[in-house]
């Protein structure tokens, strides 16, 4: 009887009704889009330069990262590598020779990053194949490099020209070299696709007279959100010989400002929430004055005031969950469609976020924890402002509320 009666109740002032669904739904679908691009971008941030070129975990010889410099380069010893193969969770180990190089081409010199590395190993970490926009990929023994696209803009040289590399090698021997460009690669991050060279890894250390030797080793790794587990795990597995550093230590930038901007995010949803919940509590103010005369006439023929309040929260609690019910179904496809074609900014707004180093694209982030947190964020809110007509009718007068 009591469901019947609420049922009748939601539909008896249908505008009403959908007014309050429609608050709700919107309110769902503004916090799910918001939350979900705030992680989209800093997916696509993390994966743009952890996940494309340092790795989430990196390796190095101690005190190498206060002087990046090849005299603090090591050699790869078997037992590092068997630790680090023992290890389950660690999906990818790529051994890399680092150091800054002039690159020329004619008149033209312009500073870069050289990267020696394994071929094989640096595409199962970075899918370094798949960024070819030119040319082909670079084989495990030869002499040649993959040149960055900006960089090769920078120098207007193309697949198969020579260019001239030109640098300090190990213990401060003259480094010098030609090799002829086997590809050119797109990297997403602006700052690296204006500057990297990679050559493969003997003919690195050749070039360097750095043989046998390793600036980092970059891990891959199952599970991102087990990166401090992984990183003591190995700090305690190789002891003191070696520096384990995850990428929040090794790029504090980037690290910082995702957190500064998860900040902003509580406080901008703080804001929302508020705007949401002043909105919620107007339609259910208006309900409720609305219905003073039915409440007061309801309570005159007998309604004992607790059934009532009954049927009020039933009725709160059925609208809100339509209203998040409608606002999933309206989220769901716009974040899926959303991340499968990205908002990507052009103009002066690129220019900006390329200053900073970061690709002007704004994906979202299609995660389940995203619906179900705002979905009960919402949800809550709209049962404790529920609560008001409750309140209301425990101290309601009927013979008052009956005079018009």
């Amino acid at each position: 009887m009591i469901l019947k009666l609420i049922w009748r109740n939601l539909w008896r002032n249908s505008r009403r009704t959908l007014i309050t669904m429609a608050s709700i739904a919107f309110a769902v679908l503004f916090a799910v889009l918001m939350k979900s691009f705030q992680n989209g971008v800093f997916n696509n941030l993390i994966k743009n330069v952890v996940g494309y070129y340092s790795g989430y975990v990196q390796i190095h010889q101690n005190g190498y990262w206060d002087e990046q410099v090849l005299d603090n380069s090591f050699a790869l010893e078997n037992s590092l590598t068997a630790q680090l193969q023992q290890n389950p969770q660690i999906t990818a180990i790529v051994p890399r020779l680092e150091t800054f190089v002039l690159a020329s081409k004619g008149n033209t010199t312009k500073g870069c990053l050289l990267v020696g590395t394994d071929a094989v190993r640096e595409n199962n970490l970075t899918q370094l194949k798949s960024k070819l926009i030119k040319g082909t990929y670079f084989e495990k023994n030869e002499e040649a490099v993959l040149l960055a696209e900006g960089l090769s803009k920078r120098l207007d040289v193309s697949v198969n020209d020579t260019i001239v590399l030109f640098g300090q090698g190990f213990h401060g021997v003259m480094a010098a070299g030609k090799y002829k460009i086997k590809g050119i690669v797109h990297l997403a991050s602006p700052a690296m696709n204006d500057a990297f060279v990679y050559l493969p890894l003997a003919a690195a250390q050749y070039f360097l007279s750095a043989e046998n030797r390793l600036t980092s080793v970059s891990l891959g790794i199952d599970n991102p959100e087990n990166t401090d587990a992984i990183v003591q795990n190995l700090k305690n597995a190789i002891g003191e010989k070696y520096e384990v550093m995850p990428w929040q230590e090794m790029m504090p930038e980037i690290a910082n400002h995702i957190k500064a901007d998860g900040f902003s995010f509580y406080i901008f949803s703080g804001i929302l929430y508020l705007i949401i919940g002043f909105g919620l509590f107007g339609t259910v103010l208006m309900m409720t004055a609305e219905r003073k005369y039915e409440f007061g006439m309801l309570i005159a023929i007998g309604m004992k005031k607790t059934k009532l309040e009954l049927i009020l929260l039933g009725e709160t609690l059925l609208i809100t969950f339509f209203g998040v019910l409608l606002g999933f179904l309206l989220s769901l496809p716009l974040v899926i469609y959303l991340k499968e074609r990205p908002i990507r900014f052009g103009g002066e707004i690129a220019k900006v976020y390329e200053q900073f180093g970061f690709e002007a694209l704004f994906p979202t982030d299609v995660d389940q924890s995203i619906f179900l947190t705002q979905s009960l964020i919402v949800l809550a809110m709209a049962i404790v402002i529920g609560l008001y007509p409750l309140w209301h009718v425990r101290g309601l007068d009927p013979v008052k509320a009956m005079k018009k």
